[in-house]
């Protein structure tokens, strides 16, 4: 079995459904399958699933059943209102478990009430790991020093199809460095298509690396200000960043994981390609041939 070692198992939550993919269903559901069975399995995590789905989903099992079990980590993008219809419809589904939800706050939630609903999803649902989508506005504060009182989990955006959906080094940083000081974990969704920090070249969007992220986050552990963890989300150096992760300690890796569980990308090659061109993948695994990725 190929090991990427534990700065790199599971991080890239297989999310082809979503945009800038938008890999049809008939095509993503056997790819996924693909990805977890081929050699570099082990970087690949849950599917990224949208709760609205997820009849699409059962007509698809219907005609296609799914070898092995599909876990999912179900999109909730609705708000808590909407997570139990959603998990009795997954129950109904053969093949398919739901290991995690990332739940949206809808803008008309207070804080109180959102932790009060999540508080009786988590008591009906245990077994579930519980992401918060924590949204940038003012409830942002409260919502990070809650969940810092609780087991569930932050999920941040960092990025989109509008260049105003990418967060500033400054404001990831200090996202980063309250949830690392304050011991929530969390993990990340859209724009981070690259290893490294870039400039998309069709849309001139600023776009965060995901090695960024984990070297941010290695900073932050150690202590680091807001103005280290941004220098850290701002290089685009891929081999310094892939030397500076190449140095952590085991032990320092898995903390930074622990922090830093996954995030979701529309494209499992191309992480995989940026990974095996700095070095950081097994030389023993093949890069993913085109067309059969998504």
């Amino acid at each position: 079995m190929t090991t990427f070692g534990p700065l790199l198992t599971q991080l890239c939550d297989d999310a082809a459904l979503f945009p800038p993919g938008n890999a049809p269903i008939a095509d993503a559901v056997p790819a996924h399958a693909v990805h977890t069975a081929a050699d570099h399995a082990p970087l690949v995590g849950s599917f990224v699933f949208p709760a609205g789905r997820l009849g699409e989903l059962a007509e698809l099992l219907a005609q296609e059943p799914y070898t092995g079990e599909l876990e999912l980590s179900l999109t909730v993008p609705a708000g808590t209102d909407a997570v139990a219809p959603a998990l009795a419809k997954a129950a109904t589904l053969d093949s398919v478990s739901v290991t995690a939800l990332e739940i949206a706050v809808p803008a008309e939630q207070t804080v109180d009430e959102l932790f009060a609903a999540l508080g009786e999803i988590s008591s009906a649902n245990p077994e579930l790991s519980v992401f918060v989508e924590v949204p940038r506005d003012e409830r942002r504060p409260d919502i990070l020093a809650r969940l810092a009182q609780t087991p569930y989990s932050a999920k941040f955006r960092t990025g989109g199809i509008v260049a105003e959906a990418y967060p500033d080094e400054a404001e990831l940083a200090d996202a980063i460095r309250t949830v690392v000081s304050s011991g929530v974990p969390f993990k990340a969704t859209a724009g981070l298509h690259h290893a490294v920090r870039n400039t998309d070249p069709e849309t001139g969007f600023e776009q965060h690396g995901f090695l960024n992220i984990l070297a941010a986050v290695a900073v932050a552990l150690g202590g680091g200000d807001n103005a280290a963890i941004a220098e850290v989300l701002a290089d685009r150096d891929g081999a310094a960043l892939a030397s500076r992760l190449k140095n952590l300690s085991e032990e320092r890796a898995a903390e930074v994981r622990s922090m830093f569980r996954s995030y979701g990308t529309c494209s499992i090659a191309d992480p995989l390609t940026d990974l095996l061109d700095l070095g950081l993948a097994p030389s023993t695994v093949s890069p993913i041939s085109e067309g059969t990725h998504e």
